[in-house]
């Protein structure tokens, strides 16, 4: 069972161990996750919010995506874009309610944000049913890029891509297994203290 404090880095390993990625994106992984799960349990101003969160080779990522409105980030000094300083993760919260995604970089620097992933159309074809086109953006960019896509659904599910699957879902354990997860022949992990389960794929 995974605890409280433990279970993004336990996401992030089972993830990156199917997959493989450098040390620095699986400790960014770990955080990129947290902070998603953050904003399934705060939403905003009330209401659920959705987004997408790519981590990986950002320059790459860049070049699969386009921005959607003007960059809120642009200009802004790294170390004020830090993944992990806890200014930056509540600007992050708020920025999520714009359309688009968040470009992290390996290290943990948020590069960019309301950015559109192009979908390769061929690679969405194999998203699960029933997941919609934040999903398909965040399977894609997985497959096209070196990059890990977190998407978090407005229906208070985390799921993460990689190497164009569906690697890793959480969700509030209330959703029970069948209603909740499409990963096939999962690993489930009850979250002490924290009313989540997580679904892990298994390695290839």
């Amino acid at each position: 069972m995974a605890g409280e404090e433990t279970w993004p880095q336990v996401v992030a390993e089972a993830v990156c161990r199917a997959t493989g990625c450098p040390p620095e994106r699986l400790r960014t992984l770990g955080s990129v996750v947290r902070l998603a799960v953050e904003l399934v349990h705060e939403g905003r101003e009330g209401h659920s919010v959705g987004t997408l969160l790519v981590v990986g080779d950002a320059a790459e990522v860049i070049r699969h995506s386009r921005q959607l409105i003007l960059d809120p980030l642009a200009g802004h000094d790294p170390s004020l874009r830090q993944i992990d300083d806890a200014s930056f993760r509540e600007t992050a919260k708020e920025l999520a309610q714009l359309d688009g995604a968040f470009i992290i970089d390996d290290g943990g620097t948020c590069v960019s944000a309301a950015r559109f992933i192009e979908v390769d159309v061929d690679a969405a074809a194999g998203l699960p049913a029933g997941l919609g086109a934040r999903h398909a953006a965040a399977l894609s960019i997985s497959g096209r890029a070196d990059a890990v896509g977190v998407a978090v659904s407005e229906s208070s599910l985390v799921r993460v891509f990689a190497m164009g699957e569906l690697r890793a879902e959480i969700a509030p354990a209330s959703f029970g297994r069948e209603r909740a997860f499409a990963i096939a022949d999962a690993v489930f992990h009850e979250i002490a203290g924290t009313g989540l389960t997580m679904a892990l794929a298994e390695p290839s």
